[in-house]
């Protein structure tokens, strides 16, 4: 390498150009909200942020740019361990829709420079003296300006929906900046007569997983094509062997080429087809070893089994592609999981092996072994966070056990003589004490049991005392109930503000008791409650609305950014047509289809956190509301909501290792060979 060109030359002019570039993103945002009528109504959230817009773009990425130049990974690439020790927070749709955004604008830029992109990828991989050029490799990839535009807009006072917005707004301003910067660094590169060394380096060898991850997050503007099977193989090579003697179905595409499919016998295609399997790059060398194991069973099963080069659906294959997808999602050939799964499918090589007439039911039993043994192993992995795992599940309910405990204690209260403070007290901070309660604790737990007994504590104490016997029980009970009352108040962190007037209330009703009057006088009697409009009744009047809705709780009222349905049609990335059109019944039957094919064990590429991630299921809540998947490594953590999986799925930003099998992988070039390429 020319000693012309410094290694943090190209991350030092970048650095320099950080201000320029915040100042010239911030003009070229407002040309094009300015520009394009859809965009109107983001100006006045874009006004907000404009004034420190520039100081924040600039901090973060000169941040994330001297991270790179000091030889680290500037997104840090952190394990997906969302909350501590037992505590998960959940990822939902808010978060995975500003992953959405993110890896929006990153794509963006790399479509629009992915000549320069692989030439500055290559040079920092030969400076690492690595084999090939990984992405997150490149300290100056598109995703740091992504991070850091998304930063200097979160920064902002303006809300998520605008914020998300404005990164799709600032996408191709961005890439269009970003351009000038790269071609600056092309050039440098070919000042310094290195750029076809750079742009030669790796050549050989590429990601093994990349083709699935562009295919699930770029190319999928048009629905996909139909793949090759293994029944239209074999009925190609039928009628390739069909033809007289001298006819070829493809002549060779080079002297290296593979022969072509000419009389080609069923023994040799499985041949050729388990030598495809074999030569999957992203198969490390014990799974390969283990599968070349299994391939003296395939080769004995096909003598008398004729369907197994007809059906792709075959449990054998099925076999071939859930062991190959598990063993995929591992990166060392020494993780302990990988080993242990390995050294239990030993056992059920040898057997397949061993026995003497192979049989598709042989092969399915298996089949159902590895799954059960995958199921185990995934469900391992969440053992630890069984408690946080539960309360998130319960967390889910609190709305509706909310409205159900409302109902219930409206109907136990309605007749008690309670004040209206006490009264409202016990609708609605009593409600979300019980209901706190049944989340940290379970529904039908001690806790949640005696929070809900204490309604009828707090009516029985409001009877008025036959006898002085009655007083002195009373007055011997008073002390803590209203103890329990303080305590369930602490439990929801209820200010003192609105704890303290219907507390003093009670007790002054206790009082009364204990003097010997009843617990309301007769002319502070509580207005009967309204009930529910009926049709022709008059609805409620102005004041009663306001005064309803300034008793209510503010924690109560949802979010629209959280609740409200997103429109597909708007997301900024190329959707995934068939799961994009929110409101279409097919749309809706098939993210129905694929949130109930969830299985656990099963792994998958995801967009989270800013980066790509190889996860695994490993639970899956009673409703499928709730998802806990588990990472690579021991400590990778990430429970998602369904709607958050439903957002990255519509977007593809989330897809399966077992969506592009290796049966289907191999039929596939098979299928080209045959074609002549």
């Amino acid at each position: 390498m020319s000693a012309s060109l410094h290694p943090h030359a190209l991350l030092d002019h970048a650095l320099t150009e950080a201000g320029p570039l915040a100042r010239e993103l911030m003009n070229v945002v407002q040309d094009e909200l300015d520009a394009q009528p859809q965009h109107f109504p983001l100006r006045e959230g874009w006004r907000k942020v404009r004034a420190t817009f520039a100081a924040d773009f600039e901090g973060k990425l000169i941040e994330l740019l001297q991270a790179g130049r000091r030889g680290e990974d500037p997104l840090h690439r952190a394990p997906l361990q969302l909350g501590g020790g037992d505590s998960l927070s959940l990822v939902d749709e808010r978060q995975a829709l500003q992953d959405v955004a993110i890896a929006h604008v990153a794509h963006a830029a790399e479509e629009l420079n992915r000549a320069e992109l692989h030439q500055i990828g290559n040079f920092y991989a030969a400076l690492r003296g690595t084999a090939r050029a990984r992405e997150r490799d490149n300290p100056l990839r598109p995703a740091l300006y992504a991070h850091a535009l998304h930063h200097a807009l979160a920064a902002s006072p303006v809300s998520a929906e605008v914020q998300y917005e404005l990164m799709r707004a600032a996408a191709g301003p961005l890439a269009r900046a970003l351009a000038r910067q790269y071609g600056q660094a092309c050039a440098a590169l070919r000042a310094a007569d290195i750029s076809d060394m750079v742009a030669s380096h790796g050549r050989a060898q590429t990601d093994p997983l990349a083709h699935q991850r562009l295919a699930a997050a770029r190319g999928i503007g048009t629905r996909p094509t139909p793949q090759a099977t293994l029944d239209g193989l074999s009925r190609r090579v039928d009628a390739a062997n069909s033809r007289p003697q001298g006819l070829t179905a493809a002549a060779p595409r080079d002297p290296n080429a593979t022969a072509p499919f000419v009389r080609t016998t069923g023994p040799d295609m499985l041949s050729r087809l388990y030598d495809q399997i074999l030569a999957d790059p992203r198969l490390l060398p014990p799974l390969k070893a283990l599968l070349a194991r299994l391939q003296i069973a395939v080769v004995r099963l096909a003598r008398s089994d004729a369907t197994l080069l007809r059906r792709q659906d075959h449990p054998t294959w099925a076999l071939l592609n859930r062991v190959a997808a598990h063993g995929m999602a591992f990166e060392r050939a020494d993780d302990e999981r990988l080993v242990d799964f390995l050294r239990f499918m030993e056992a059920e090589a040898q057997l397949l092996v061993d026995a003497p007439t192979p049989t598709a039911a042989l092969f399915q039993q298996v089949l159902a072994r590895v799954d059960a043994r995958i199921d185990k192993q995934a469900r391992q992995s969440s053992e630890r966070n069984a408690v946080a795992l539960a309360a998130l599940e319960r967390e889910q309910l609190r709305t509706e056990w909310r409205e159900l405990l409302r109902e219930q204690i409206d109907h136990q209260i309605a007749d008690a003589p309670l004040g209206p403070r006490m009264h409202r007290f016990l609708q609605t901070a009593w409600v979300e004490a019980i209901v706190t309660a049944m989340v940290r604790h379970g529904r039908d737990s001690q806790e949640a049991q005696a929070a809900m007994e204490l309604v009828d504590a707090v009516i029985d104490s409001l009877t008025t005392p036959r006898d002085q016997a009655d007083s002195e029980a009373l007055r011997m009970r008073l002390p803590v109930l209203i103890e329990r009352l303080i305590a369930g108040c602490d439990s929801i962190q209820l200010p003192e503000a609105k704890r303290e007037p219907p507390l003093t209330e009670l007790m002054a009703q206790h009082a009364r008791l204990l003097r010997g009057l009843p617990a309301m006088d007769p002319g502070d009697r509580r207005p009967a409650a309204p009930r529910p409009a009926q049709a022709g009744s008059a609805a409620p009047s102005a004041d009663e609305i306001v005064q309803r809705l300034m008793e209510e709780r503010d924690s109560q009222v949802p979010s629209h950014w959280l609740s409200a349905d997103v429109d597909r049609g708007e997301l900024p990335t190329v959707p995934v047509q068939l799961y994009d059109e929110h409101a279409s019944p097919d749309a809706r039957a098939a993210l129905q289809r694929w949130i109930d094919g969830l299985q656990i064990g099963r792994w998958f590429h995801m967009f989270i956190q800013g980066d790509w991630h190889t996860a695994q299921v490993a639970w899956i809540s009673e409703g499928r509301q709730f998802m806990l998947f588990v990472g690579r490594e021991a400590d990778e953590r990430l429970p998602l909501t369904r709607r958050a999986l439903e957002a990255l799925l519509a977007n593809g930003l989330i897809t399966a290792l077992e969506d592009d099998s290796v049966v289907q992988r191999a039929v596939d070039t098979l299928m080209s060979d045959l074609d002549g390429g």
